[in-house]
């Protein structure tokens, strides 16, 4: 939320209530510890955060997508929303090359959960995290890049 662009219509209480919503609505889960639940919650802040970029872009645009061809020298767009979405395609891309290192970036990027944090919920060494974590931001910079 830190990066949206001020008078966002999402507020960070407003994402909070929708992930509180979805986990007490659903099935019943059975928390294995703190690690656990802040993954669950980070993937749910993904799904969130993506969906509502993704709604608000369809609104934008007059529900049409626009083509454009764009060039290896151009930047990210400025605004926060399609870059979100584009993230979102790239850590799906990453998930079928290393689905751990896609769940990392999730969890860390989404979640806000620290290195040890994400080490006990997905249950390897802090060491493989920070791995992981380098590895895979290098990737999608050269993802988003292209």
């Amino acid at each position: 939320m830190a990066r949206e662009p001020a008078g966002h219509s999402l507020q960070a209480t407003a994402l909070v209530n929708e992930v509180y919503l979805r986990l007490i609505g659903g099935r019943s889960v059975n928390w294995q510890n703190r690690a656990h639940f802040l993954a669950v919650a980070a993937r749910l802040m993904r799904r969130i955060l993506v969906d509502f970029a993704r709604a608000r872009r369809y609104q934008k645009r007059g529900g049409g997508a626009i083509n454009v061809t764009l060039g290896e020298d151009m930047p990210l767009s400025a605004e926060p929303g399609r870059d979100l979405v584009a993230l979102d395609d790239a850590l799906e891309a990453l998930a079928k090359l290393d689905e751990r290192k896609s769940r990392v970036v999730e969890m860390r990027f989404f979640g806000g959960l620290t290195v040890e944090e994400t080490a006990e919920a997905l249950r390897v060494s802090a060491d493989t995290v920070k791995r992981d974590w380098k590895f895979a931001k290098a990737w999608l910079l050269q993802e988003l890049r292209t």
